[in-house]
């Protein structure tokens, strides 16, 4: 089912950016309708509906080779509009922060892409959605760089080496809320 989903995400996404003069805010605008639209049909949104928030980022991550966007901006934009998609049915948004970055930062992993770049894409992408729905942007911060760390981890120990050296190392990102969420981690620095 998931993979499905997958593939249906990414499918609309580059139907909905053919044509389109701003790719970005058509790929924004078919994640989120995508998250609203999966979200209301699911009745469990804490367990099956993050899992369809996650499946959505993969496939708005994934979409960017066929777009013709950078993988960066992709993240920056699928975890924005997964999170604004979450808000606007009531559900866990800082759950789907750390969910939906996570996905950004496995997917680059999986495609051999800059995961560095895509966590600090997918924080800030967090940072943005959080200030426009009036979530605590430190709580979202947290939340998005622990979920890119576990997922660079995951990928590896130079994987987690190189995202955590990049969200510290971004001027985009409030330093004292990343180095507190990587000490937080469970790999620590």
């Amino acid at each position: 089912m998931l993979d499905k989903l997958i593939n249906e995400t990414k499918n609309a996404i580059v139907a909905a950016v053919k044509g389109s003069d701003d790719v970005l805010s058509a790929l924004r605008a078919a994640i989120k309708n995508q998250v609203i639209g999966t979200l209301t049909d699911v009745s469990n949104i804490s367990t099956t509906g993050m899992d369809s928030v996650a499946a959505i980022v993969k496939g708005g991550v994934r979409s960017t080779t066929e777009i013709g966007t950078s993988i960066v901006d992709g993240a920056r934009v699928s975890v924005r509009a997964a999170i604004l998609g979450v808000s606007e049915v009531g559900g866990d948004v800082i759950m789907a922060t750390g969910r939906a970055t996570s996905e950004a930062v496995t997917t680059a992993a999986e495609l051999g892409k800059d995961i560095g770049g895509v966590a600090v894409g997918a924080v800030e992408g967090a940072i943005k959605a959080a200030g426009s729905i009036g979530v605590s942007t430190t709580e979202a911060v947290e939340a998005s760089v622990t979920g890119a760390i576990k997922a660079a981890d995951s990928a590896g120990s130079e994987a987690g080496s190189s995202v955590r050296k990049a969200l510290l190392s971004a001027s985009s990102l409030p330093k004292d809320v990343v180095e507190k969420a990587i000490k937080g981690s469970p790999k620590g620095k």
